[in-house]
């Protein structure tokens, strides 16, 4: 347990610092394998809600296929943070992105094919979205397996950047393919991209470190992280911190699709850049982490993340054309990766090592599996009450709660992410 207001003497900051996970030849190795994949899947990601979109006009439609993806993160959740606790996580990789691959590869052929019934499309991300539940408690989990503990917030922060960098240059390349030659184009690139993470995690020299045995079910072991985070106010923050993200911010993704269509009625290249904008903002803010992290702690991090995407929702839903949408867009992708990394970093620190990968679980259980919620509420209530108020209402929410929180002095508070190592 840590003490109350308990902060980490911090090592002098700088670029050369920022950097130093990369001194690890695995890390560098599957840094570069991740960044190629991720981009690949942001050309999956844009196509899959614009062609759903093309065929419904609807936003609700758009949520249920991100629903399908997402559900199964928090139905996996927890045999997944067991497998990455247990198991070899590099070899768990390998089989869930080989699955991942296959399911891309799947959802080619049936689009090639001349299906464009968004029940099928449904149905195959959902079994993406299977693998992808199994796959993130491990994902997460292995980067601590490549550095040392006196990197590790080297290289959580540099995992933020290069998911971040492949949502920015995904959906630009995603908009060019869709404006030019097709979504085949882009579903199949999004399949072949997943070579590169199988090529890195095959050629990597790390070691799986030792696994306790432990014959309790799944289950029992999933409910030791539960009552573990209950004794650790740091690991609730975060997660309370990314269930609201995950309700009210990340819908944004599916409105992009939506804004497009039918408020600014453009194509899908201004679509593409409009994406791009997000990615873009969290490149911005990518060196305010690693260069100002000695100056301001995790918790003004997400003070400053939240508060700044309330904001750029709420100019989002103002917006009078797209070129002040994607100004907008670029202060939601700053304040998010700010939230997320600052928030994902507490979590990988404070959490002990042997439950890593359960506690991991439900993070990520509590953050996607708010998506498809979200996606579904939000887009319903597009449908009935339209997008720009839509997404004001989130905005305005999230300035409030980002208020509360920070004015909040009770034993649960901001604060409590800066907290130490439980070790």
């Amino acid at each position: 347990m840590t003490e109350l207001g308990q902060r980490a003497e911090l090592p002098p900051r700088g670029l050369s610092h920022s950097l130093r996970a990369f001194r690890h030849r695995d890390y560098a190795v599957f840094w570069v394998g991740a960044i190629t994949s991720n981009t690949g899947g942001w050309l999956s990601n844009l196509t899959v809600p614009f062609v759903v979109y093309e065929v419904t006009h609807s936003a609700l439609w758009v949520g249920l296929v991100s629903a399908f993806q997402f559900v199964p993160n928090i139905a996996l959740g927890p045999w997944g943070g067991v497998l990455a606790d247990r198991h070899d996580r590099r070899r768990v990789l390998f089989l869930t992105q080989s699955g991942m691959a296959l399911s891309a590869l799947l959802l080619w052929m049936v689009w090639s094919a001349g299906v464009r019934e968004p029940l099928a499309v449904m149905a195959l991300v959902g079994v993406a979205g299977v693998f992808q539940g199994i796959n993130m408690p491990s994902w997460q989990s292995f980067v601590n397996d490549l550095v040392p503990r006196s990197d590790l917030d080297s290289a959580v922060a540099l995992n933020s950047l290069q998911f971040n960098a492949a949502r920015s240059l995904g959906p630009a390349v995603a908009g060019l393919i869709l404006a030019t030659i097709g979504p085949g184009w882009a579903l199949l690139l999004n399949a072949l991209s997943f070579l590169a993470v199988l090529l890195a995690l095959a050629s990597l020299t790390v070691r799986s470190r030792p696994r306790t045995p432990d014959p309790a079910s799944v289950w029992r072991q999933f409910a030791t992280s539960v009552r573990y985070i209950r004794g650790q106010p740091g690991i609730q923050m975060g997660l309370l911190v990314a269930i609201a993200v995950g309700l009210l911010v990340n819908p944004i993704f599916q409105f992009t699709v939506v804004f497009a269509g039918s408020v600014f009625h453009v194509g899908p290249w201004t679509l593409g850049l409009l994406n791009a904008a997000l990615g873009v903002g969290a490149l911005v803010a990518a060196p305010m982490l690693a260069g100002w992290s000695h100056i301001l702690s995790r918790s003004m991090l997400t003070r400053l993340g939240l508060i700044g995407q309330a904001l750029g929702l709420t100019g989002f839903a103002l917006s009078p054309s797209p070129g002040w949408a994607a100004t907008a867009l670029v202060v939601v992708g700053w304040a998010l990766l700010l939230t997320i990394s600052a928030t994902n970093t507490a979590v990988q620190i404070i959490v002990a090592d042997h439950l890593r990968g359960r506690v991991l679980a439900v993070r990520i259980m509590a953050y996607t599996g708010c998506f498809p919620v979200g996606g579904l509420v939000q887009g319903a209530l597009a449908d009935a009450l339209g997008p720009r108020a839509t997404v004001l209402g989130a905005g305005l929410l999230l300035l409030v709660l980002a208020l509360v929180l920070s004015s909040w002095r009770g034993p649960l508070r901001l604060q409590r992410l800066d907290d130490l190592h439980d070790g």
